[in-house]
């Protein structure tokens, strides 16, 4: 919208009504996403790297680092960008089919330019996502926002079944390289709904001369400081990179843990990984409608507590030496997971103004980022560099989420509406 017409913008913007199309398209774009996250980031490309190609861990490990410090300066940019213009979705669009075509090339050429492609792709995936997570505020109101984030963390939960099915088909027939192609085309089949019926909220385009990437340094030490003159955000972003950071690396080394200290076999431990997933799924959507009933608080503080306790059976399990407590792990574990992810958008689309609610979620997105670059360092310390183990680790991890919960006892919601119904 032209910054020329502001009483046009604001008529528009009061008549505006969300559709039922726009949110199922919304909710199909987490299914998009999660193939690549699943499928390229956590299933297949490490294997290609390391099996196939006779290449060494750290090499997949140096690439997602660059890649998460291009998106910790990005995200903050791109979320201003877009404030800026007052427009969302072309940049969702833009960073998707940057993901989808480097995806599509992994395996194609030599290992270093996967590495780098891999990079380029782990941008476009988490810029997008800055965009589609500020797109909530955009297909849903008030009334039904919990709802709509919980089918679409339920939903993205069936982008990982999806990207194992087609895994576990295309590769014994084609190889790698058709399996990354396979997940760019899934990808962008999903994804292509949003790029055509989730529209834009209007929103006056703001005066000036528009962000540069050069200015992100910069910008990125600006949006601290804007964020602390709205209550509650420095300190709910805080706490976000603790319970993400803590998130993340279980996630990581979850498997190991199952199967090296509870002594789970890998048929189990797939089993384990299916029921936590399963109960992700069923834990955001009820979290998604609670979140609307008592509020994004409230939820968030429930998720992490289930989290915490999924811990304590962990170290209980392996401390008594009954593996079968770990089933207790995938449940608990699970159901907060996925509620976690229903709740923290919405709290942060509720804490956040509506003119800086693009910059904002970019530094949402950098924290979560960095947090994925320090988790793993902070359990091979405590694992490997001091001599304590894995159930150290996963204690260390436990504790960083009741920090988490001490610091969020600061924040109060506040009330309905920060962004527009």
């Amino acid at each position: 919208m032209s910054s020329h017409a502001p009483e046009s913008v604001v008529s528009d913007a009061a008549a505006w009504r969300t559709t039922r199309a726009s949110v199922i398209a919304w909710v199909l774009y987490d299914l998009a996403n999660t193939t690549f996250a699943l499928g390229v980031g956590s299933r297949y490309f490490a294997p290609w790297v390391v099996q196939t190609q006779g290449g060494r861990d750290w090499w997949i490990g140096l690439s997602t680092a660059c890649a998460m410090l291009v998106v910790i300066i990005a995200a903050p940019w791109i979320g201003a960008l877009s404030d800026h213009v007052g427009k969302r979705r072309p940049f969702l669009i833009g960073s998707t089919l940057g993901c989808v075509a480097a995806t599509a090339l992994l395996a194609t050429g030599g290992v270093r330019a996967s590495l780098v492609l891999y990079g380029v792709a782990t941008v476009g995936f988490n810029l997008g996502a800055v965009m589609y997570d500020s797109l909530l505020a955009d297909v849903s109101t008030e009334r039904n926002r919990g709802l709509v984030s919980g089918l679409g963390v339920s939903v993205g939960y069936a982008g990982s079944a999806l990207a194992l099915a087609l895994g576990a088909f295309v590769l014994p027939r084609f190889g790698y390289a058709w399996v990354f192609r396979s997940f760019a085309a899934a990808f962008l089949i999903f994804a292509l709904p949003a790029f055509v019926w989730v529209r834009d909220r209007p929103r006056e385009s703001k005066p000036g001369k528009h962000p540069g990437v050069t200015d992100s340094p910069g910008m990125l030490l600006r949006a601290w400081r804007e964020a602390g003159r709205y209550p509650g955000v420095v300190r709910f972003l805080t706490a976000r990179f603790l319970y993400t950071d803590a998130i993340n690396t279980v996630f990581l080394y979850i498997a190991i843990y199952a199967k090296l200290e509870l002594g789970l076999s890998d048929q189990q431990t797939n089993v384990l990984a299916l029921a936590g997933i399963l109960a992700a799924g069923l834990g955001a959507l009820v979290a998604g409608r609670s979140v609307d009933r008592l509020g994004p608080r409230a939820v968030l503080h429930s998720a992490l507590y289930a989290l915490v306790i999924a811990v304590v059976v962990a170290i209980g399990a392996k401390a008594s030496g009954l593996p079968a407590l770990g089933w207790m792990v995938g449940l608990a574990g699970g159901s907060g997971l996925g509620s976690v992810w229903a709740a923290d958008r919405v709290y942060m689309t509720r804490l956040s103004p509506a003119d800086k609610l693009g910059q904002f979620f970019g530094l949402y997105a950098a924290v979560g980022r960095f947090a994925t670059v320090l988790g793993p360092l902070v359990w091979g310390l405590v694992a490997d560099g001091l001599g304590l183990g894995r159930t150290a680790a996963l204690a260390v991890l436990g504790g960083f989420v009741v920090v988490a919960l001490i610091i969020l006892q600061g924040v109060h919601e506040p009330d309905s509406g920060a962004v527009g119904a």
